[in-house]
């Protein structure tokens, strides 16, 4: 059992040394956007929310998950793409933002949750900009998994409500 710690710890402190991060992928409108594991708190089902009056158009509302008043936004309308209808599939990924002085539990409907992928930060490409009006700065990188592409979202700015 120690062997076997000692290997673990050795694993992670190599791939901390190459800059390799686990993401938690997920699918919006046919396209695949990650989050850095460590940001996710918990991954839940879709359920009835409380609207709040006055919020941005994208913020859908509050659930209350333990004591904790967590607001739930839905990432496709803060990324301009059209509404759908939540189903069976959708889930609300709640997570962990830093915004300087004081940290957020948040939460974002997603059409569905994807994989955990292994991707090291320095093959992350820059996203290029198209107009002043784009939503690439809610992008911080995009990454080659594979035969796909994997935009990594930039947390602070996409959850700055």
């Amino acid at each position: 059992m120690s062997a076997l710690l000692s290997e673990l710890n050795s694993n992670l402190t190599l791939e901390e040394e190459q800059g390799v991060r686990q993401f938690l992928t997920f699918i919006m409108a046919e396209e695949e956007y990650g989050v850095d594991i460590l940001t996710v708190k918990e991954i839940r089902s879709w359920e009835e929310i409380t609207v709040i009056p006055n919020a941005p158009n994208y913020v859908q509302g509050v659930i209350n998950i333990r004591g904790t008043i967590v607001p739930i936004l839905d990432l496709r309308l803060r990324f301009g793409l059209p509404k759908i209808e939540y189903g069976a599939l959708t889930v609300v990924i709640v997570i962990k933002v830093d915004l300087g002085q004081k940290t957020k539990i948040m939460g974002m409907a997603v059409d569905a949750v994807s994989d955990v992928y292994s991707i090291i930060e320095k093959n992350a490409k820059m996203v290029p900009t198209f107009s002043d009006s784009d939503n690439s700065e809610f992008v911080a990188g995009l990454v080659n998994v594979g035969e796909k592409m994997v935009a990594l979202l930039d947390l602070k700015k996409t959850m700055d409500i």
